[in-house]
């Protein structure tokens, strides 16, 4: 089977973002975006889900993150696509529960080439850090539209903003890892009666 890879640069007025992944990885990362905490979020989401990043992101952050994070997310998401193709033999379909100390968030995907964000997350305060706490769905919503998949996420609870926004990334990420595996007893088919993801 070919690897599974795939590079996007994409550079406006906003921003110059340069993104290379690979589906059947380690979860080893390159990440730089200039913004502290959400490298760290890329971090999480490379390693739970096995998906190889190197992410190089230049914004504008001297108006703030938004761009940066939005743009991001779109690389990301049409880099995941093209690494997919046809999306040929995939379980296609993955959901989890993800604790982490007092936290837990569900996130369930379908890798089916129809992107649809459904977000059930609040936060209790506005920012984390200095990091604006709605970008975490923004970040989400350009991911999702932009790689073709349909992706639900929901905080059943949480006190910790950051365990908050820390347990949406692992819980796509291990739901991403599931779901773009090869199943072996698909055999090579597309997993969808109509016979396209695309």
């Amino acid at each position: 089977m070919a690897e599974r890879k795939g590079e996007i640069s994409r550079n406006t007025n906003e921003t110059s973002v340069a993104v290379s992944v690979t589906i059947d990885g380690t979860g080893t990362s390159t990440i730089s975006t200039g913004v502290g905490f959400f490298d760290h979020m890329l971090e999480q989401l490379s390693r739970h889900s096995l998906i190889d990043m190197d992410i190089r992101v230049k914004g504008d952050l001297h108006i703030d993150d938004h761009h940066t994070v939005e743009d991001t997310g779109i690389a990301i998401g049409q880099a995941i696509s093209k690494a997919l193709g046809d999306r040929r033999g995939i379980v296609r379909y993955a959901s989890i529960d993800l604790a982490m100390d007092e936290t837990m968030t569900k996130a369930a995907i379908d890798v089916s080439g129809r992107p649809f964000l459904v977000w059930n997350v609040a936060f209790s305060a506005p920012k984390i850090g200095t990091f604006d706490t709605e970008l975490v769905r923004e970040f989400f919503q350009a991911l999702a539209q932009n790689a073709g998949i349909t992706l639900h996420v929901l905080n059943h609870y949480g006190a910790n903003n950051h365990h908050i926004a820390e347990t949406c990334f692992k819980a796509v990420a291990r739901v991403l890892r599931t779901a773009t595996e090869i199943d072996p007893r698909q055999a090579g088919r597309v997993p969808s009666t109509k016979g396209t993801l695309v």
